[in-house]
């Protein structure tokens, strides 16, 4: 976890209790200018957190601070300084992008027009257009652009490639890093990881409402190895195995850094590490 005084946003101790599902106790921070990519499958949690965090839910337990400060005590000045984005969101269909946007400049005194212009001409966005006449990745562009021109600090990005063709994600994703390279942060929630292997400085990995990792992305990848594996695993492989995956040759193993020296392997992915920690838990 990192220190305290780099951090833009400090969770600590969340927790949220549902029939047969249980969040927390969740304690992470956000520093500063950085993009913390959130996994995990679905169920895990990581939508709860996310409600947690911008009061969209009340927690059971815990508190949320940015800057050092508890939200709670001043929460709507805070929510001015968090953009969230999600790709379920939505606008006036037949409203042109002009008149959004003058309707939510009116709730913000601190607008900023100048931001504002800039960054539609960025994106390549015209206010004459409607959310109809957009794709769905114009329209987390300009989801981001609304909340850049209020002046939002921290970006909360709940899966906005999803459902994206590959170009269009990838655009996105260097969007995020345009907004990391002026100061920003961000907190990246997604299934689609290779995205994250592009762009995030960290990871936090949830698990069964339970936050299994935190740590820089590259330091989580180098804790882990692919072993490719014959059918039946090996016994030796089998004892040091993290989660085993069916391929059509066999198995793909995956296992400590530290167990790894006596096996061939291989670099894993973000998404490998995911899928064989999820499989551990189901053995």
């Amino acid at each position: 976890m990192i220190s305290d005084r780099n951090a833009l946003l400090s969770v600590r101790n969340l927790g949220k209790n549902y029939p047969g599902f249980r969040l927390g106790e969740l304690s992470f921070d956000l520093a500063e200018g950085t993009i913390t990519g959130f996994i995990g499958r679905n169920g895990a949690g990581k939508t709860t957190t996310i409600n947690s965090i911008l009061s969209f839910i009340r927690p059971d337990s815990g508190e949320v601070l940015y800057r050092g400060i508890p939200f709670r005590q001043k929460e709507h000045e805070i929510r001015e300084k968090i953009g969230f984005v999600s790709a379920g969101m939505t606008y006036y269909t037949r409203k042109k992008l002009k008149t959004i946007t003058e309707v939510t400049r009116s709730f913000y005194p601190g607008w900023k027009q100048d931001i504002y212009k800039k960054t539609m001409d960025m994106f390549c966005l015209s206010e004459d257009k409607t959310p109809a006449e957009l794709s769905n990745g114009m329209k987390i562009k300009y989801a981001l652009t609304l909340a850049l021109s209020r002046g939002a600090e921290l970006f909360i990005l709940d899966e906005p490639t999803s459902g994206l063709d590959p170009v269009s994600r990838e655009e996105l994703v260097e969007a995020f890093l345009r907004l990391k390279d002026e100061g920003k942060t961000i907190l990246f929630s997604t299934h689609i990881t290779s995205d994250l292997e592009k762009c995030a400085d960290r990871i936090l990995f949830i698990r069964a409402g339970k936050l299994k990792a935190d740590e820089d992305l590259d330091g989580f990848r180098r804790s882990f190895r692919i072993i490719e594996a014959s059918d039946p695993i090996p016994p030796e492989l089998a004892a040091v195995s993290r989660g085993s995956c069916r391929t059509k040759d066999g198995y793909t193993v995956l296992v400590s850094h530290a167990d790894a020296a006596p096996f061939s392997g291989r670099d894993a992915a973000l998404e490998e590490i995911m899928v064989h920690l999820e499989k551990e838990e189901e053995a």
